[in-house]
């Protein structure tokens, strides 16, 4: 019934050999003669009923596989495995974990795709084993990959077998080479900068605190930002790997890289009676809307994620090479 459903298109002069066969498979899914499960006719069969180059029927069958209509099964073929057709393409979205400021990413991408692109979210939880299993496993399967990396080597040669134009790499910078595109933050200079921003203000307290897990996701940049900082300005700094109770001191000013321990902090303030500002300093990264209201504002460093995310939106939409550096902003509230 396909082929037939193929050779009807032919007497269509407007469409390319390779729009028929594409309009093909999708016209018999919605007219119910192919489900999910189906096999599609293998390449040779193809050639031969219809008489069409073998690489016009490989790029349309790729082209299904984009839209997540299709999966080859090595050695036994091509198979149906969706009945959505007015989905315009898959992407795989994969990212650290849903925190905040990740699912502030996530809404508007997904808003500013819209209901033809069909967004399949998963998580590494800065795994190299995890990110390497689901990369795996993902690979072959979407028309575009949006990948967040975990910041280490071994994970590059993975990467480099997805195809440049199907990849796009976002948040946490990772060299690859030059056909890749980016959207990606910068962390040590531009941390080192905003941290100069407010020497006036971290002079005022007696001690700055980071908070900096190396066994975490922690940006490496911003802990040698700290360092730099602290170094060149004769400032009483110190790192901790986490918030415990009884940390919490007056004059002291804090940074913190996690919104859990923030949290922690706040309430511990909040049961002190410790005016945040001038009894003690608070600077966070990565800003959300909670920090804009929270105790009258938290002093912020970070880039706009929804900016960053329609980015790269458009970059899916229109398929350019995109290689970008967010900018991080400095966003003074009262805490500090």
């Amino acid at each position: 019934m396909l082929i037939e459903k193929i050779k009807e298109l032919t007497q269509y002069n407007s469409l390319s050999k390779h729009e028929q066969l594409v309009n093909g498979v999708l016209e018999s899914i919605d007219e119910g003669f192919l489900k999910t499960g189906d096999k599609l006719p293998s390449i040779n069969v193809m050639v031969e009923e219809l008489g069409f180059a073998r690489k016009t029927i490989v790029r349309a069958y790729e082209a299904l596989k984009e839209r997540g209509l299709v999966e080859s099964k090595k050695l036994k073929g091509y198979y149906i495995v969706s009945q959505e057709t007015k989905v315009t393409m898959k992407v795989a979205l994969l990212l650290f974990a849903f925190q905040s400021f990740q699912k502030e990413f996530y809404n508007t991408f997904r808003k500013e795709l819209g209901k033809r692109f069909q967004i399949d979210v998963y998580f590494h939880h800065n795994n190299v084993a995890i990110f390497e299993t689901i990369v795996t496993n993902i690979r072959g399967k979407y028309g575009k990959y949006v990948i967040a990396p975990v910041q280490n080597q071994k994970v590059i040669p993975l990467l480099k077998r997805i195809a440049p134009q199907k990849l796009l790499i976002i948040d946490r910078y990772i060299k690859m080479p030059p056909a890749y595109s980016f959207i990606s933050q910068e962390f040590e200079k531009k941390t080192y900068e905003k941290l100069v921003e407010l020497l006036p203000e971290i002079s005022r307290y007696k001690k700055f605190i980071l908070f900096f897990r190396d066994d975490a996701d922690y940006p490496v940049g911003i802990l040698h930002a700290f360092q730099k900082f602290i170094d060149n300005h004769n400032i009483n700094g110190v790192v901790e790997k986490k918030y415990k109770k009884g940390m919490l001191k007056k004059k002291h000013s804090y940074f913190f890289i996690s919104d859990t321990f923030l949290w922690e902090f706040l309430k511990d303030c909040r049961n002190a009676e410790y005016k945040v500002g001038k009894d003690v300093g608070i600077l966070s990264h990565n800003d959300n809307v909670v920090k804009e209201f929270i105790f009258g504002g938290i002093t912020t460093i970070s880039i706009d994620f929804k900016e960053m995310a329609m980015t790269a939106a458009l970059h899916i939409k229109e398929g350019s090479t995109i290689q970008l550096i967010v900018p991080s902003n400095l966003i003074k509230r009262n805490s500090i």
